[in-house]
């Protein structure tokens, strides 16, 4: 046999694809190795506004976490937005199964849509009022209430596709044992929707995560204080400590980049499934 007559590999590597691929990787990794090397600068490289530092200094590093509580903000946001993600799967699941089920999945999901698309800063101030009433102001179920709500219009359009995929038989068939509709959602549905269900919690934590605005108005507290606002006090009256933000942002980050790396095969099933199999 010739070698002129070569079977076509769609994965093997070309030079076109390499250089692709380096372009992608270094459009997202670059603003990651630029807060790596701001986070070792002295605040004279910050000033001049060079890339690489010549004498590298871990003081930032050791003066960020005594300058402000950052590890406790951290646990802070973390606890919030797994919260936030909780709440907001106990509210969209058995509302995306109820509406798929009684044939007004468009109907819900248009109106769920709607009222995620306006600006958040045009409720921030019924927002403010409502809490302050209610007594939830600068408090963990405050907080964790108001990003599980913000977030259920995402995680019903993300567990929508998942309940339209599952076969409306396997319902029925449970029905005639017994198990009811209730029986037939916990037994059946959420078993299957275990994928759908994994991707939506982690974008609806993620979102809650790196959520500033609301952060900043209604939890201004340091007992409820989270990450995205405690980044913000490293700025002064008259100097923005640069280098003691870059290693806030980075500690900050790793927690959320280590769950995404974690569950990676969950969330990119569960995002690109989207079907029962």
């Amino acid at each position: 046999m010739s070698d002129a007559t070569e079977v076509y590999n769609p994965h093997r590597p070309t030079p076109l694809r390499i250089a692709t691929l380096a372009l992608y990787l270094g459009f997202f990794l670059l603003p990651i190795a630029f807060l790596v090397a701001l986070s070792f600068k002295t605040r004279d490289e910050v000033l001049l506004g060079q890339f690489f530092t010549t004498k590298p200094t871990i003081d930032n590093w050791l003066t960020a976490f005594k300058v402000i509580n950052l590890a406790g903000f951290i646990w802070h946001s973390a606890l919030i937005a797994a919260g936030a993600a909780a709440t907001s799967l106990i509210v969209a699941t058995p509302a995306c199964y109820a509406a798929e089920r009684l044939g007004h999945g468009r109907l819900v999901g248009s109106l769920t849509l709607s009222s995620y698309i306006a600006p958040p800063i045009v409720a921030l101030l019924p927002l403010f009022f409502l809490m302050r009433t209610a007594g939830l102001l600068n408090s963990f179920p405050g907080m964790i209430l108001l990003y599980g709500i913000m977030n259920i219009p995402v995680a019903y359009w993300l567990l929508k596709s998942f309940v339209g995929h599952i076969p409306a038989a396997l319902d029925e068939a449970a029905w005639l044992d017994g198990a009811g509709y209730f029986g037939a959602f916990v037994r059946i549905v959420l078993p299957l929707l275990t994928p759908g269900l994994t991707a939506a919690g982690l974008i609806c934590m993620i979102l809650s995560y790196n959520e500033f605005l609301f952060a900043s108005l209604f939890a201004q507290d340091d007992s409820v204080r989270g990450l995205t606002v405690a980044i913000s006090l490293f700025q002064g009256d008259r100097f923005v400590n640069f280098g003691q933000m870059a290693v806030a942002s980075l500690a900050g980050i790793a927690p959320i980049y280590a769950i995404a790396f974690y569950f990676q095969d969950r969330l990119l099933g569960g995002l690109t499934a989207g079907r029962v199999r």
